[in-house]
């Protein structure tokens, strides 16, 4: 019958109706192979058919039969204790407490360096040497196509993050979060760890160690400054909790953006700098706590609408170590005494920081420094310089200042971040070509 079939399926159903076979007894016929059909292979087949009866009929009186089950259960307890009854090599001891991410991570100082673009990443400070003032620097990151570091700074793997956008939105991260990365690395774009908007850019960031610390919470303020001169001082337990999507921080008008955040204790003393070279300083008392959404009070009076402020330094008016250091886009750079900055009311033009030139260029940063400390500078090509604060004299306000790093002539600074001194033996020095900068620089300031 099989074999006058035409196709499969025809002897299928013959097979069914013939034999009164079910669909998968005639299947099964159909895919057995000729060999089967011997007389040994019957045998089998009977054979494995009545050991798989008495299997059924052994399991039913297990299932029928309690006494049963425990006595296969003793058996095979039994058995187990035979093969496996040494005495117990692992330690059991109760919990001290959850482990998290953060207990499996170092605490240890790391540099941030976050892109023009929005690329972030976290970098053991050690990977930077400290070289001389004048030198050409190191690869600090691989950028993209007309991307830059536009901002560095050092924080603990520990603490947590608020980050400020242009917009005036804060969110939050634990540094730890940042992905590691070599220093030559590109880190990863931003708007995957927040979800920060495209057209918005990280503007800010503040380090707090513990946002559950309510005495700290209830005696700090973050101070902001806008672009456009616009100061707000705000308790930082404000921004203490922390959403997914962020939060307002600041009401921005329409034709400026956030520059910088600072913390403070109530103490402290403001110093704003704009493009043009001039700075105010002014008591943190002056500006009153406002909410969240407020917009802010004018910090400092721009004389021309293509002026805009560069930075912002909050600086304890009993610290007597510190001085102020302000940089232009073209490379130079000095320190002067915070005395020669003299305390006015806030909205005012202010006095000159640096004399700026066509040579000079633009002022780009001021940044409150310390002896002990290193500064480590950034151009708009990626290039990174890390070097000793003392290598960089004070001077007064009106002069151009020295030579702080090399730069081609179609580069420029895009930022300075301050960290913490490290002792290294990889100092790069090029004394001849280190003097004849000086002495130049030295002559442009006479002049």
């Amino acid at each position: 019958m099989i074999r006058a079939s035409s196709t499969p399926e025809i002897a299928k159903e013959g097979l069914i109706s013939q034999f009164g076979l079910s669909e998968i007894q005639a299947k099964a016929i159909l895919e057995m192979r000729l060999s089967r059909l011997t007389g040994l292979e019957r045998d089998k087949i009977r054979e494995e058919y009545q050991e798989l009866m008495q299997k059924i009929e052994y399991y039913k009186s297990i299932l029928a039969s309690e006494e049963l089950q425990r006595s296969i259960i003793k058996d095979e307890t039994s058995e187990l204790k035979e093969k496996f009854g040494d005495d117990r090599r692992t330690e059991i001891t109760y919990a001290e407490g959850e482990i998290t991410m953060e207990d499996l991570i170092a605490d240890e100082n790391v540099v941030v360096t976050i892109s023009h673009n929005g690329y972030i990443k976290r970098t053991k400070v050690d990977e930077f040497r400290i070289q001389s003032r004048g030198g050409r620097g190191s690869r600090g990151s691989k950028t993209r196509d007309e991307d830059f570091i536009e901002h560095m700074f050092v924080a603990s793997n520990h603490n947590y993050l608020l980050l400020f956008t242009e917009s005036g939105r804060c969110h939050w991260l634990r540094v730890f979060e940042i992905p590691e990365a070599t220093k030559t690395a590109t880190g990863r774009v931003i708007q995957n760890l927040l979800a920060i908007p495209k057209e918005d850019r990280i503007r800010a960031f503040i380090p707090i160690l513990d946002l559950n610390d309510e005495a700290f919470l209830e005696s700090h303020h973050l101070i902001f400054c806008t672009r456009k001169g616009i100061v707000k001082k705000t308790l930082v337990k404000d921004y203490s909790r922390p959403r997914v999507t962020g939060i307002n921080a600041i009401t921005i008008t329409e034709d400026d953006q956030l520059l910088e955040v600072k913390l403070t204790n109530g103490q402290n003393e403001i110093i704003l700098a704009n493009s043009t070279g001039r700075a105010i300083r002014f008591t943190e008392s002056t500006v009153r706590s406002m909410g969240r959404t407020a917009t802010g009070v004018k910090g400092m009076f721009l004389d021309h609408s293509h002026d805009y402020i560069v930075g912002m330094v909050c600086v304890d008016r009993e610290d007597t170590e510190v001085t102020i250091l302000v940089v232009s886009e073209k490379g130079n750079g000095k320190r002067t005494s915070i005395d020669d900055y003299r305390v006015t009311n806030r909205g005012g033009k202010g006095i000159k920081t640096m004399q700026i030139t066509e040579k000079t260029g633009l002022l780009v940063a001021i940044k409150s420094v310390r002896e002990e400390e290193d500064l480590m500078i950034t151009n708009r090509s990626g290039i990174v310089i890390r070097m000793a604060v003392a290598d960089i004299r004070t001077m007064g306000r009106a002069t151009q200042g020295v030579k702080v790093i090399r730069l081609d002539d179609s580069d420029s600074i895009a930022d300075v971040a301050v960290a913490q001194h490290e002792d290294s033996t990889d100092l790069e020095v090029d004394m001849d070509d280190q003097i004849s900068m000086d002495d130049q620089t030295e002559q442009a300031d006479l002049d």
